[in-house]
């Protein structure tokens, strides 16, 4: 297996549209999905985390090597990891029945899905998000031995695969947040559906959806700052305009209908060549922090509770992926924005080594 799942000994876990009318969940036949079960031995990874540079008292460690491709997690109640996949159809629940913090048992949920990329869980309920719909499979983890047809909560979104994978969360309001990504490098493609580039909003059961942000061109991770409440997310920025422009970014939601400036502008700053005529970069809201062009951010967490030292308290930390169209290759690490209030003043790496820079070889890329 090429790819694995790592955590940090302080829970750092390095880690998303909507029409305007009425629509109902349906339910379908009630039936049993056969479970497929791999148990194995905890033998230790290959995987060269010595490699790794981490700050003084940090240790990272292999939770789980069985799982191809995984991109977003969730922690059920119980203690199960729910994994999505962009890749290979297939949602995981991965459990560590000795409590050693090491998983032994991984069970296949569902292998028959499309880019089951972003998942969630809420009141014993996991969600998962296609590229053109959201699931939802009630009562799940006491049901693991034997797992029923999901519901379906919404089957509208378009279907568009460039940047249709989701990431997608549970707000401090309880509503479902799901992000369609613009269908295209750089095109205006509000005119052709309003839920493209933005990041929407439902209630559980999927009604009373609306669009919450504009102008996001494919954002696959984002948080709630835990002191304010307010909405925080990266996003990808355009490709074709070289090396070092335009930056991607980290953003704040600071009221419901903000835009974000994709097609138009870049960074913040950045006027895009083909659509750049048409509005200027003062008519939206600029990032909090321009990071590195190329270098893919997806997963962005603030840490709570007491686990991480008091100098930690008040940064962003967020999974930079690395680029794929660049000469040289960025990103490949968890990086650290510095937050004073809601201004950025710092961003650096908190840890790196997936890339090795001379050779220009990475033995992963963080999500």
């Amino acid at each position: 297996m090429k790819q694995s799942t790592s955590i940090s000994r302080y829970a750092l876990l390095a880690l998303v549209g909507i029409a305007l009318f009425s629509c109902k969940e349906k339910k379908t036949e009630e039936k049993e999905v056969p479970v497929t079960v791999v148990q194995y031995e905890e033998a230790k990874s290959k995987l060269p985390l010595e490699r790794l540079k981490l700050p003084p008292g940090f240790k990272i460690e292999v939770y789980a090597d069985s799982i191809d491709g995984a991109r977003s997690m969730a922690m059920g109640d119980n203690g199960t990891l729910f994994v999505g996949t962009r890749n290979d159809k297939t949602v995981y629940a991965i459990q560590d029945l000795d409590n050693d913090y090491r998983a032994d048992h991984t069970i296949i949920l569902d292998s028959t899905l499309e880019v089951p990329n972003g998942i969630a869980f809420r009141n014993g309920s996991l969600y998962v998000a296609e590229v053109g719909r959201l699931l939802r499979y009630d009562d799940i983890e006491s049901k693991l031995s034997a797992i029923p047809e999901p519901v379906v909560v919404y089957d509208d979104y378009p279907t568009e695969f460039h940047h249709g994978w989701k990431y997608i969360a549970f707000g401090p309001d309880d509503k479902l947040y799901v992000p369609v990504g613009a269908p295209c490098n750089i095109c205006d493609s509000t005119v052709v559906d309003e839920r493209y580039a933005s990041i929407t909003r439902m209630d559980p059961d999927g009604s009373n959806r609306e669009v919450y942000a504009k102008g996001v061109r494919n954002t696959v991770g984002f948080t709630w700052h835990p002191e304010t409440n307010e909405l925080w997310f990266t996003d990808n920025g355009r490709d074709m305009m070289g090396d070092d422009i335009p930056p991607c970014e980290l953003n704040r939601v600071a009221e419901v209908g903000q835009h974000f400036g994709y097609p138009f502008c870049h960074g913040g700053t950045v006027k895009d060549p083909e659509f750049g005529e048409q509005r200027p970069c003062t008519d939206f809201v600029a990032p909090v922090q321009p990071l590195g062009a190329h270098v893919a951010p997806l997963g962005v967490k603030f840490p709570t509770g007491g686990m991480f030292p008091a100098t930690y308290k008040n940064v962003a930390f967020i999974a930079e992926h690395g680029s794929w169209n660049r000469s040289k290759k960025v990103g490949y690490r968890i990086s650290m924005v510095s937050l004073e209030g809601n201004e950025s003043v710092g961003y650096e790496t908190f840890i790196g080594g997936w890339l090795n820079e001379e050779s220009q070889e990475q033995f992963g890329r963080p999500v």
